[in-house]
């Protein structure tokens, strides 16, 4: 990504059976999915709903971690989604994916939203988009 194209923010969905609760620890607990990959999957803000609406559709809540970039940038690689795991995502470009020895915790987390699934994603989305930046 060029560097007029950094996000200011990138975000991570963490589900409902793996509540985050404050004060956030040194280390939050890692989705299998990232420990297969060896590194956090994240979205950027324009990214977010199409990753609710594919890979969290029945979750009745979510807990939506907002990264400030500029902290992790140095960790962060920009790389197309696994075709195994996700499937076509044609238009949304590159993700972030954070190679940082799978540490997200209070140093890396900047807030915690949590999001309720009401007939779908686009109220949570629609209601913070002043804090999906």
């Amino acid at each position: 990504m060029a560097g007029t194209d950094l996000p200011r923010y990138i975000y991570k969905i963490v589900p409902s059976a793996a509540p985050v609760h404050e004060p956030l620890p040194e280390r939050l607990p890692v989705s299998e999915l990232d420990q297969n990959s060896g590194f956090i999957h994240l979205s950027t803000a324009a990214q977010v709903p199409n990753t609710l609406k594919f890979f969290f559709k029945d979750e009745p809540l979510i807990y939506l971690l907002r990264i400030d970039y500029q902290y992790v940038s140095q960790c962060i690689r920009w790389e197309s989604p696994d075709g195994k795991v996700c499937g076509p995502r044609p238009g949304e470009g590159l993700f972030p994916h954070l190679y940082n020895e799978l540490k997200l915790g209070k140093d890396e987390v900047e807030s915690v939203v949590i999001w309720q699934n009401e007939d779908g994603w686009d109220n949570a989305i629609n209601e913070a988009s002043s804090w999906l930046l």
